[in-house]
């Protein structure tokens, strides 16, 4: 039953939709949300979703708004205010602050025909059916329906805002995904005692180069040029495919031409490359294009990389 009331609110992004975005886009404050029960745990996760996506907003509880914490709300902000029927008392008793502060209203409400809606500036249709709840009583689809219209607008408004992954990343420094997109390439590569080999290198001399660089590689270098790269894999490849692999050199198992990547790129981008190309490491090249590090798909969980 919930999935078949989210089919249904693709159809809801009519110009009551685009009107509640406008309304929100051309204020000066804030977005407040107002909802009681159900609504307001969903209003609260809206609010939420908006602040972290570059709309100022934040939730307040209408028994707590009537009771003094109107003074939070000013002329420039925009109340979204939450009611399944667009009858609950908690906030049709909050309107006619709303009319006389001249702050515009927007209802997400299932009443369009309700006091609610019929005071609000802007209407959001989050009607359904039925609940899922075997009485059709407690709130489930409904809410359900609620959060996607609240996650529509806030994707929304992000959009037309221009808002952008550091942007994201801005507000959530302490978490991994924040760490990822703020953290560049050069913050976690390795940089120091890389393992270097040359073209004429036995395989012997790979092998041991391999193991002390403890990267699970060894680049191939000529001077300050890069030739290739070895991995594991090529060693492997290197055993099952030659007759005789401890006679061959560097040259003839490396990777030519291996991916590489910018020192100032996001690891965030470095490692969506990795995983499209089904690779643990990508060579790191400075501002003027020669080796600077080597980066590895778990730099950035297993702290700061060696330097």
């Amino acid at each position: 039953m919930e999935i078949q009331a989210l089919e249904s609110m693709s159809n809801r992004l009519d110009d009551s939709f685009a009107n509640a975005v406008a309304i929100i886009q051309e204020a000066r404050g804030r977005v407040v949300v107002l909802g009681m029960g159900k609504s307001g745990i969903i209003g609260r996760k809206i609010a939420a979703t908006m602040a972290s996506t570059g709309t100022a907003s934040f939730f307040v509880h209408p028994g707590e708004a009537f009771h003094g914490d109107l003074g939070m709300l000013r002329a420039i902000d925009v109340a979204l205010m939450i009611s399944n029927s667009g009858e609950t008392e908690e906030l049709i008793r909050l309107l006619p602050f709303m009319e006389h502060q001249q702050i515009r209203v927007i209802a997400m409400t299932g009443g369009l025909d309700s006091t609610l809606a019929r005071h609000a500036d802007a209407v959001l249709n989050v009607s359904v059916q039925k609940e899922a709840c075997s009485n059709n009583l407690a709130p489930t689809s409904s809410t359900t329906a609620t959060l996607v219209m609240g996650d529509a607008l806030a994707v929304a408004l992000s959009t037309l805002k221009g808002f952008q992954p550091e942007d994201f990343a801005r507000f959530h420094p302490g978490g991994s995904l924040g760490r990822r997109l703020l953290t560049r390439v050069g913050d976690v590569m390795h940089s120091g005692n890389l393992p270097i080999c040359q073209a004429t290198s036995t395989l012997r001399d790979v092998v041991q180069t391999i193991t002390s660089g403890r990267l699970g590689l060894a680049l191939v270098m000529e001077g300050a040029n890069l030739l290739g790269l070895v991995t594991d894999g090529d060693i492997r490849r290197a055993f099952d495919q030659s007759e005789n692999p401890l006679a061959l050199v560097a040259s003839q198992i490396m990777t030519a031409r291996p991916m590489t990547v910018d020192v100032g790129e996001r690891f965030s981008v470095a490692e969506e490359r990795m995983r499209e190309a089904k690779i643990n490491s990508l060579v790191v090249k400075d501002d003027d294009g020669k080796v600077a590090g080597v980066l590895q798909i778990y730099d950035l969980d297993s702290g700061p990389a060696r330097r």
